[in-house]
């Protein structure tokens, strides 16, 4: 009878650990040159590793970007292109705990 409590105690701590994160996450963060300068009008990509759709996102003038409404259950990979210039891709894992992580993006130009 102990262990079945337990494991019940158990289940339901799971059920309320579980079910107390929100469905969605977002992504931000800015584009910048090698020197830190922010790059405006550059085109950030974030690739889906579901079905492989691209959502895309233009810069302003500060370099900042953000996509809203992710799934929390599935990774995606992030890059950006500045003219003819691309950075280097960056996984938001599904592992990563935060509902809103930060995510720069560096294109090597100085």
């Amino acid at each position: 009878m102990k262990r079945f409590v337990r494991i019940s105690a158990l289940l339901l701590l799971l059920w309320f650990h579980s079910s107390s994160k929100p469905a969605w996450r977002s992504v931000a963060g800015v584009v910048k040159d090698a020197s830190g300068n922010a790059l405006p009008a550059s085109v950030v990509q974030l690739e889906s590793e579901l079905d492989l759709s691209v959502r895309s996102y233009i810069t302003g003038a500060d370099g900042r970007y953000h996509f809203r409404k992710l799934r929390r259950d599935i990774d995606y990979t992030l890059k950006a292109r500045y003219r003819k210039y691309w950075s280097k891709a960056k996984t938001l894992s599904n592992f990563n705990e935060s509902g809103h992580p930060k995510v720069d993006l560096i294109i090597p130009i100085n």
